[in-house]
């Protein structure tokens, strides 16, 4: 930890750092907690550029976003020293590094929320639909055109199934044969892939603000006050539509089962949990919808999961070498769990569509 201390004594902090240690369950960037001479936290990370290649990019937006939120905060008359900020090095840039040393950043340590890293209540998950909420309505307004792609086609569905066609037709790890019925299963519904990029394109669902990784561990909550406290995690913020951000968040909230159970009759889809993530998140911007958006919101569900669960499958094809496996089959399991929400959905999804729309009203 000698190396991570003197690298956080770069950043612009208001006294010494003298301690470190690992932090979080994150699997991209490693993360520190860092203490000063005071007893103050930081939170320092070393970013994963073989993933975000264009670091000077990932950090403008970042930054942009961050400050763009402390600013609404400061014309409401909220108070800002617990907002989330990137605190710049010593001669005001926003990271330290090189493609020799590795990429770091610093940021406050935010106070008084926590990561919840099990299954949610309805209660938490609503409370981290507020959050994200919240995240979309104070970024309303923001120049969404001018944020870079950290990861080029990011939700880019169509794409994403050209990717899969490929790992189909290379079958470099000779692990086709076994999967067949997971692939057709993914042809059968190649219709969803273009459904909201079309309507992007025409300019019925507008471009804005997207968080893009919207699991339920990034939202910092004050678990005794059932509040968000901070949304986290921002690698992936970039323009796009706020039907991927409801979507994961459906995604990976209302189930039953972990993200990667073997056991599929653990993983069903609950509509409670759909209901009350509905609940919280369209009280918080549903006066901001455009008639589109408000449409297909219960799609975007079905959308990111299908999206998802393919980006496993195409990972399996292609020899895990993008999302961290395990276990042999590990990202084959993952991708199961995906197939069986998106059965769910269809199978309830003129009570999801119903249930949205009670809340808009």
């Amino acid at each position: 930890m000698v190396e991570i201390l003197k690298i956080a004594n770069l950043f612009d902090v208001q006294s010494e750092i003298v301690e470190a240690e690992r932090y979080g369950c994150g699997h991209i960037n490693d993360t520190y907690r860092v203490t000063d001479a005071n007893g103050k936290y930081y939170i320092l990370q070393k970013i994963n550029n073989k993933v975000f290649k264009d670091v000077d990019g990932l950090m403008s937006n970042i930054v942009g976003v961050t400050e763009y939120i402390k600013e609404k905060m400061r014309l409401a008359g909220e108070p800002t020293d617990n907002a989330l900020s990137v605190i710049p090095t010593k001669d005001g840039k926003k990271y330290w590094g090189s493609d020799e040393t590795g990429y770091f950043r610093l940021y406050n340590f935010v106070y008084g929320g926590i990561s919840i890293e099990t299954r949610a209540t309805p209660e938490q998950f609503a409370v981290s639909a507020v959050g994200f909420g919240r995240f979309q309505k104070m970024l309303d307004g923001y120049p969404a055109e001018t944020l870079k792609d950290p990861i080029a086609n990011f939700h880019n569905t169509v794409w994403r199934f050209e990717n899969f066609e490929k790992a189909v037709k290379e079958d470099v790890e000779n692990r086709l044969a076994s999967v067949m019925d997971e692939v057709d299963w993914f042809y059968a519904r190649k219709k969803y892939c273009s459904a909201v990029l079309d309507l992007m394109a025409s300019g019925e669902i507008p471009m804005r603000v997207t968080h893009n990784d919207t699991k339920l561990n990034n939202v910092l909550v004050n678990v005794e006050k059932l509040e968000p406290v901070a949304v986290i995690d921002l690698d992936t913020v970039m323009k796009g539509s706020i039907l991927f951000d409801f979507g994961d968040s459906i995604r990976s909230g209302a189930t039953t089962g972990a993200e990667d159970e073997k056991d599929l009759t653990k993983v069903e889809f609950s509509l409670e949990l759909f209901e009350a993530y509905v609940k919280g998140f369209v009280g918080e911007v549903g006066d901001r919808l455009t008639e589109c958006e408000k449409e297909n919101l219960a799609f975007g569900a079905i959308l990111m999961t299908y999206e998802c669960g393919m980006r496993f499958l195409t990972d399996y094809l292609e020899g895990d070498h993008y999302f961290r496996t395990h276990r042999a089959g590990h990202n084959l399991d993952r991708c199961r769990t995906q197939m069986k929400l998106v059965e769910g959905m269809e199978a309830k999804f003129e009570e999801m569509d119903a249930i949205v729309q009670k809340y808009l009203k």
